[in-house]
């Protein structure tokens, strides 16, 4: 993989990987996040923005591939700031945003009571999400998934989308002052030396968003067509995954559409999924 791209993802973009369920994002993700123990010398954290309840089997994963027993933060209880600086109570490896809501993903199906139900839930789990990412990224954390993201016939009119573009934007490129800023509001000044101290630059930080298409075969997915809001038309790179046909034989390929900044191989790769990970190039 990073071969293909050059040389690999570049730190302070975000990086979409589509295809379909199944087809296995997941595993590339946890792989992406595990290998941060290598690199930063701490493993990624995993945001899981399923809205229907059903988790993506991180922890599953990771315990199976890569022998990681992820750590969850809870999205509903409220953080103590005092514990911010406690390693031991702020690093965790992942957070499930909207666990067990039952919710559909798109706008069109929330009546207006639904709406404002879900704009007050969201404030309150983005406070949660603000302290989750502001507290592994101040203990050294420098890589981060999002998955769970559902696909949609209209990406403008996605929940998720609007979230990720928070995401993006507030968090994942604030300078880590101005985040802790978010985070303490009129405890900042108390908190000054310690977030000083604690300070990260956020073009560093590497993210990784896992997307599910409708599109099953490859072909289907280099040829989809880019919508207004479509939260690829801001990626800074995009890897598409999905199914291929030799004959009567069906196989898994994928191919870098994307990756500004950096040369990529743009050809078609095979891999497999084995009790491993993903095994790319010639041995798939």
């Amino acid at each position: 993989m990073d071969e293909m791209l050059g040389g690999g993802l570049l730190p302070g973009t975000m990086t979409v990987v589509l295809g379909a369920t199944g087809i296995g994002k997941t595993q590339l993700g946890i792989q992406f996040a595990k290998q941060g123990q290598t690199q930063e010398g701490e493993r990624g954290i995993v945001f899981d923005l399923t809205s229907r309840g059903d988790s993506q089997n991180h922890s599953e994963y990771a315990k199976r591939l890569v022998e990681w027993q992820l750590s969850e933060a809870s999205a509903d209880e409220p953080v103590a700031l005092s514990e911010v600086w406690n390693r031991e109570k702020m690093r965790r490896d992942s957070m499930h945003l909207f666990r067990d809501s039952g919710r559909r993903v798109t706008s069109t199906d929330m009546d207006a009571d639904d709406w404002r139900r879900w704009s007050s839930e969201r404030a309150k789990k983005l406070d949660r999400a603000i302290a989750f990412f502001y507290g592994n990224f101040a203990h050294g954390v420098r890589r981060v998934v999002i998955d769970g993201v559902e696909p949609v016939d209209r990406a403008a009119e996605s929940i998720q989308f609007e979230l990720i573009e928070y995401i993006q934007n507030q968090i994942l490129r604030k300078e880590h002052d101005w985040l802790a800023r978010d985070l303490f509001r009129v405890h900042f000044r108390e908190n000054a030396e310690s977030i000083q101290a604690h300070g990260y630059d956020h073009q560093e930080l590497g993210s990784l968003l896992l997307a599910t298409s409708h599109e099953v075969m490859l072909d289907d997915l280099i040829s989809r067509p880019i919508q207004s809001g479509d939260v690829l038309s801001n990626a800074n790179t995009i890897i598409l995954m999905g199914k291929t046909r030799d004959g009567n034989k069906m196989g898994r390929a994928l191919c870098v559409a994307k990756h500004r900044g950096s040369f990529c191989e743009e050809s078609i790769v095979p891999y497999r999924i084995t009790e491993a990970g993903l095994v790319v190039g010639d041995a798939a």
